[in-house]
């Protein structure tokens, strides 16, 4: 059980001890020390709160949305929705902020809030720092009967969402429409479970096989949409004759496609593709993803003469790269991808409507297209974290090892092998108690063995 506050938010596992865990306490608590932070800023006094289906999302948000009410703000609460529907919604209602109340790709027993500023983006570094200290200080005011907030329910915002995709210049629901594809779904019981077919339905899409579409919050596998938890989807996606499989985490922020065969298109390679679809139809541009993503997206801007840049890991650094670059598509290697005309967040709905008009317009299957990106190998590993372990002596050990590569330390350390072409990132996660470990070669045996290296180097540091 834990309990994690870091600028990413506040996430933790339900129930037990307070301060240890996330508790009633512990949510008004946060939720308290937000509105503080946001009753600062020249800003409406309104904030749009949305939840996953996990089975703590309705406790949750009810404690979240009286809290705030409680501090003499308004409540737009879009109940059961996702993470970029809320997001778009905060700026749809001209809102001062927004509460998302997931835990993404965590665990059922996990849960969070996850806070964003006007704009509908998560709050910067400098802003989540300020909340955090209020959180610490634990001193809030609370508003007198007459000067209580309200609590307004809106449920239209998914269809509005969708609306929105579908006018997006470069999605094409004729194309779509037209080439007739049988989908098969994996919702994880919760809100990708409605939101998708919805919006297949919106394109053209008929022939729709629902996995796991049922919201209630009683994931079927692992939510972390990576191989080792799919591999009953994918052949289910062959069973079925279906020509892809769509796959998203609980709050429909991330996004995998499974092939026509039962191979996964690779996850990393959501963003890839559609931002090949994206330079070619626009004439170019400059793209952008973080430190941990494949070097494919590098390779695939390069070619439509864009300039690529890499962030540090983390949504809100990706789009303040993004916005210094003027770049026209960017995102995350998890699957995640930000359409700056739509909004500045990760939003799976956006990716599946551009990545259908690719397919639809090339002619090909998934595993055809799929052949057409570099055929490069990512690893993703972790290393649970103890107590007493030094994040920072342990990676300020092992750069010192490998003093005599390239590295980088923007964001914990990245080391360059083979004159560049491989690579392993190791970071302290943000969201979990965990040392990530990503390594990318030619081959998954390079990866591996990459990853393999530095997971043994960690470990003799920590004898």
């Amino acid at each position: 059980m834990a309990l994690i506050k870091s600028i990413s938010g506040f996430r933790g596992t339900i129930g037990k001890e307070s301060g240890k865990n996330l508790t009633p306490l512990d949510i008004v608590h946060f939720t308290a020390a937000y509105c503080s932070w946001l009753k600062e800023q020249k800003v409406p006094q309104k904030i749009v709160i949305g939840r996953d289906a996990r089975i703590s999302g309705e406790m949750v948000s009810n404690i979240v949305a009286n809290t705030v009410i409680a501090m003499g703000i308004d409540v737009v609460d879009l109940g059961l929705s996702t993470t970029p529907t809320v997001e778009m919604a905060v700026m749809w209602e001209n809102a001062g902020g927004g509460i998302i109340l997931t835990a993404s790709h965590n665990p059922k027993e996990w849960n969070a809030l996850k806070l964003l500023n006007s704009k509908g983006e998560f709050i910067g570094h400098q802003d989540a720092q300020h909340v955090l200290d209020l959180v610490e200080q634990g001193f809030y005011s609370f508003a007198e009967v007459e000067d209580l907030g309200t609590i307004t329910q809106n449920n239209n915002y998914l269809d509005q969402h969708i609306e929105a995709i579908l006018n997006h210049p470069l999605v094409d629901a004729g194309a779509i429409s037209a080439k007739n594809f049988k989908v098969l779904v994996d919702g994880i019981n919760s809100s990708g479970g409605v939101a998708i077919p919805k919006l297949l339905n919106a394109l053209g899409v008929t022939d729709i096989v629902k996995e796991n579409c049922e919201p209630t919050g009683r994931f079927a596998h692992n939510p972390e949409p990576l191989a080792s938890h799919l591999g009953e989807v994918c052949n289910t996606v062959k069973f079925e004759k279906a020509d892809l499989g769509i796959v998203v985490d609980p709050d429909v922020d991330r996004l995998a496609f499974i092939s026509e065969d039962g191979s996964l298109f690779g996850e990393e390679y959501t963003l890839v593709a559609i931002a090949d679809y994206v330079l070619k139809e626009t004439g170019g541009g400059n793209t952008v993803s973080n430190l941990s993503s494949t070097i494919a997206l590098r390779q695939i801007t390069e070619k439509h003469n864009g300039e690529y840049n890499a962030s540090a890991v983390g949504e809100v650094n990706v789009v303040k790269k993004m916005k210094e670059t003027n770049a026209v598509i960017g995102g995350e290697g998890n699957g995640g991808v930000i359409v700056p005309e739509l909004h500045y967040g990760r939003d799976a709905l956006a990716g599946i409507a551009l990545f259908l008009s690719h397919l639809a317009k090339s002619g090909k299957s998934m595993s055809m297209l799929r052949n057409e990106y570099p055929k490069l190998h990512i690893v993703k590993n972790k290393i649970q974290l103890e107590d007493d372990m030094d994040v920072d002596d342990i990676i300020s050990k092992i750069s010192e090892k490998y003093s005599h590569l390239e590295q980088n330390t923007e964001d914990g350390l990245k080391i360059y092998f083979d004159g560049g072409n491989d690579w392993v990132h190791l970071r302290k996660s943000n969201t979990e108690p965990i040392i990530r470990i990503y390594s990318e070669s030619e081959t998954e045996t390079t990866a591996n063995s990459l990853a393999n290296k530095i997971k043994t180097d960690v470990k003799e540091v920590l004898m």
